[in-house]
């Protein structure tokens, strides 16, 4: 058995790594469980002329698709939206697209706002100074002043357009639509030690350049400097409890497949949406027989996706294809509820800059508009750097019926049960992935494209999981308080996007880390009344 740590913190990618930094000033003893390992950047398929075949291999967004010996099973087969993560120091945000668009106001109060779903027991003004210190760790590129939002300081310079985007605006401006340089966390300009981005291509396979702010190279080496430990491939089974009620430890198993017990005074769960649910629901004992801090049966429950509708156009004139990064700009005209649209909510638009060279010849076969034959490579050069479009980021309303429970049968490689997702697409959703799509079209038909095409939903689009264990004040209808404390368990802590009480409509990593960085505060704030 190792030695007592004060904080255990379980999971490295965003919220474990930011929770890890701040609360290094403490000087308590910190140490953090990693299942994966550090990655080497000259690995990444960036580096490689094999590029799209290693990004659908073994750094395909699916760990059931990629299965490392670091990953874990999902059973996803009764939802139509797969699971997407990554294992390994830095977790989701070393394969994420780096976009850092802020939740709205509007996003804490869709009850009162909308009479649907929970109001957050918090504001954006709660989280508005840990949106601006994570931009700054992060290294955000973005232009000050969209009037889609509250205003906030600006970083670095927002990315280059490129000619997708410029062609993109057109469609926008046309229309009379809103349109905005989007926050992303890529550098823009020489950034805290680390490179600008030099337009190696699509961002979800890992930067080689380390331009892009993965927390491996972000949060984690100043957490390191500050004395937090990192364990890597510890894979947690579960979180155990002492006679008193409090949380003791984790059981964990090592690089050598070797039980370990590492006890702890405060443990932090950072696991993302399916896998903290996946630990709590493992670690039953006879106070909680149906899994830890699961009184309330919300464990699991609430999961929410972000539904994304694809529309995807071609252009007469030759665009980026992949090189530079995705999500230079983002629209937000949609955002906000207007019953007109036949739905509540809204959602984002992000761009989407083109593919890459194969799989323009895989999608163009799959479609017919690449015949075989005789005029197949004067098809596809019509295609290759001509295609761009729009990904919708469509707010997802908590259900308690779609959910993470443990598998029955499927297991990981150290036998742990694995997560399994019952998810159903609500009635809601669809309207909005149509509406989506229709505006979308019409975005690119007033562009100049002369084909439209659109997958809505995204099946393999699950890279968004929140809401399993959401915070409130009830300790019957939500799992944590309102920063982040098991009802429950008075020494055991979420952070990641289980804590979602909705989804808002835009990509979630940087609220994940500004509502790290809020439960640091608290606790920081609290040592001395910490568990009463």
């Amino acid at each position: 058995m190792s030695d007592p740590v004060d904080v255990l913190i379980i999971g490295s990618g965003a919220s474990g790594a930011a929770i890890a930094w701040s609360l290094a000033e403490t000087k308590m003893r910190i140490l953090c469980l990693e299942q994966g390992d550090w990655m080497n950047p000259a690995d990444f398929p960036s580096t490689r002329r094999d590029v799209e075949a290693r990004s659908d291999g073994n750094f395909a967004i699916s760990p059931n698709r990629r299965q490392r010996e670091t990953d874990y099973p999902i059973g996803d087969d009764n939802s139509p939206i797969k699971v997407a993560n990554f294992n390994a120091v830095g977790g989701g945000t070393i394969l994420y697209g780096a976009h850092t668009p802020r939740f709205h106001p509007s996003d804490f109060r869709v009850k009162s706002l909308d009479g649907i779903a929970d109001d957050w027991p918090i504001d954006y003004a709660t989280l508005a100074p840990f949106y601006d210190l994570n931009d700054r760790m992060t290294g955000v590129s973005g232009l000050a002043g969209d009037p889609a939002f509250p205003p906030k300081p600006q970083v670095m310079p927002p990315l280059p357009m490129g000619r997708a985007t410029m062609a993109l605006g057109r469609g926008f401006n046309k229309l009379g639509w809103h349109w905005w340089p989007s926050d992303t966390a890529i550098a823009s300009v020489d950034y805290e030690g680390r490179p600008r981005c030099i337009n190696l291509g699509q961002c979800t396979s890992g930067c080689a350049q380390g331009a892009k702010a993965s927390t491996d190279i972000t949060y984690w080496p100043a957490a390191l400097r500050a004395g937090v430990q990192l364990r890597t491939r510890a894979r947690v089974r579960e979180i155990t409890l002492g006679a008193d009620g409090m949380a003791n430890g984790a059981i964990y198993y090592d690089a050598e497949g070797r039980e370990q017990f590492q006890p702890a005074h405060i443990v932090i769960m950072a696991c993302n949406g399916v896998g903290t649910p996946r630990i709590l629901l493992n670690s039953v004992s006879g106070r909680f027989p149906g899994g830890l801090a699961n009184r309330s049966d919300q464990v699991g429950r609430n999961l929410m996706f972000h539904p994304y509708a694809s529309i995807f156009g071609y252009f007469d004139e030759e665009l980026d294809g992949e090189r530079g990064p995705d999500n230079s700009f983002w629209s937000q005209e949609f955002y906000e509820t207007d019953l007109a649209r036949g739905h509540v909510r809204g959602f984002t638009y992000e761009f989407v800059r083109g593919a890459g060279t194969a799989a323009t010849a895989i999608s163009g076969t799959a479609s017919g508009r690449i015949p075989w034959g005789g005029g197949h490579h004067d098809a596809y050069r019509r295609l290759h750097r001509r295609g761009t479009g729009l990904g919708a980021i469509c707010e997802d309303l908590p259900e308690a019926h779609n959910r993470v429970t443990l598998d029955p049968a499927l297991k990981d490689l150290h036998g742990i049960p694995a997560p399994r997702i019952d998810y159903t697409l609500s009635a809601n959703s669809r309207r909005m992935l149509d509406f989506s799509v229709a505006r979308g079209t019409e975005i690119l038909r007033a562009a100049g494209a002369y084909a439209v095409e659109h997958e809505a939903p995204i099946a393999r689009g699950g890279w968004h999981l929140m809401g399993t264990a959401r915070m409130g004040t009830d300790p019957e209808r939500s799992v944590v308080n309102a920063w982040g404390r098991s009802h429950d368990v008075k020494n055991l802590f979420i952070v990641d996007g289980s804590l979602f009480v909705t989804s808002a409509g835009v990509n979630p990593t940087p609220t994940i880390q500004a509502l790290a960085l809020y439960v640091a505060d608290q606790i920081k704030q609290r040592l001395a009344t910490l568990f009463d």
